[in-house]
């Protein structure tokens, strides 16, 4: 079910929509996170992706918090642009054999992911804010201030030495 679907009439449909795609979003990160850790090389590009496992996993609890304190049933949504970065990342990594760049190959992946992200709970916390549920709003920030950070962070390895190794 997408943006343009007749399930969707009301502003709050819309923002409802949007939370159980992100939910699905961060369930199948979840999912995906224990591979990029195996595949990672670089100590501390691993040790960020097993940080960020848990942090995604509370960030699947406060989505669920959203959901109760809005009222409405924890459910998913497919979310194709999610299965289709995360499929990328992953056909990416299983083509590069250089462990340096399978590194800058994994930061990238992780980035695309962490953008979507981002655009997501940046909309989320519009949205709630809109619909006059500031508190749906401040839990929400808290999801985007931790993506943001790992956004940043991931920026700060590739361009201090992971892509110079690579290159």
């Amino acid at each position: 079910m997408g943006f343009f679907t007749k399930d969707i009439q009301t502003f709050d449909d819309l923002f409802v929509h949007t939370l159980r795609d992100i939910y699905y979003a961060e369930n199948q990160i979840v999912k995906a996170l224990p591979t990029m850790i195996s595949k990672a090389t670089d100590s501390s590009l691993k040790q960020g992706f097993e940080t960020h496992l848990g942090e995604t996993k509370n960030q699947i609890k406060r989505l669920e918090q959203v959901f109760k304190m809005h009222g409405v049933e924890v459910s998913a949504v497919n979310c194709p642009a999610i299965d289709g970065i995360l499929k990328e990342a992953n056909e990416v990594a299983g083509e590069v054999a250089d462990k340096q760049v399978l590194d800058a190959a994994l930061i990238a992946a992780a980035q695309a992911v962490e953008h979507y992200e981002i655009t997501r709970y940046g909309t989320l916390v519009a949205w709630a804010k809109q619909l006059g549920r500031n508190d749906c709003a401040s839990v929400l920030q808290q999801n985007l201030d931790e993506e943001q950070a790992t956004d940043t962070k991931l920026n700060s390895l590739a361009t201090r030495g992971v892509n110079r190794k690579a290159a």
